[in-house]
């Protein structure tokens, strides 16, 4: 999925065995100042935690292009009778900078890529609470990204150590394909973006 060519993005995921629907889920949605990328996972699992994450992704789609703090802040206030979600947040802009966040336990890479080997990553701010019930103190980072830098959020379904042995060279679906079929878990709901800066 390509977003008016600043990224290129990918998801791959799976509900928990047995389930019909997945309470992860994503957003990836363009505004005039860049593209928005988010990674949102509903408490538990099954048809409540959908539920709840398809509350939190309709607040950001209703202004993606807002601040990320007022989007954690709006999504609060929408989830505050359900049984909430941890998300991260990544907005990327046209001026070559990703500012990014996140409340819960969905981790966030930002890999530097030089001719397909990892350099460095660069891990995305997590503080503890759950969007609907206990939101913390709100500190967005920015970082810069150059072209082919690429973007990984990942929820709690995705097993440690999906970095190791990473072919940034590849595209984002066969990347975010890859960590699903090595570190997906059996026993959670499992999602990963990959979201690659073309600049």
């Amino acid at each position: 999925m390509g977003e008016g060519g600043l990224i290129d993005a990918a998801v791959a995921d799976a509900p928990l065995a047995g389930e019909t629907e997945s309470g992860d889920l994503y957003l990836v949605a363009p505004h005039p100042g860049g593209v928005l990328v988010a990674a949102i996972d509903g408490l538990g699992h099954g048809g409540e935690a959908a539920q709840a994450s398809r509350v939190a992704r309709s607040i950001l789609e209703e202004d993606p292009g807002a601040h990320l703090s007022d989007l954690f802040v709006s999504a609060h206030s929408a989830l505050a009778r359900s049984r909430g979600v941890v998300m991260s947040l990544a907005s990327f802009d046209h001026r070559g900078s990703l500012t990014w966040l996140g409340v819960g336990n969905v981790e966030g890479s930002l890999v530097r890529a030089v001719e397909g080997t990892v350099r460095r990553a660069d891990s995305i701010l997590l503080l503890g609470g759950v969007v609907g019930y206990q939101l913390p103190k709100l500190r967005p980072s920015t970082r810069p990204v150059e072209p082919g830098d690429l973007l990984i959020l990942a929820t709690d379904g995705i097993g440690p150590g999906y970095l190791e042995g990473l072919d940034t060279a590849a595209g984002p679906e066969a990347i975010a394909g890859r960590i699903l079929a090595e570190y997906g878990s059996r026993g959670d709901d499992a999602l990963v973006l990959v979201a690659r800066y073309l600049g």
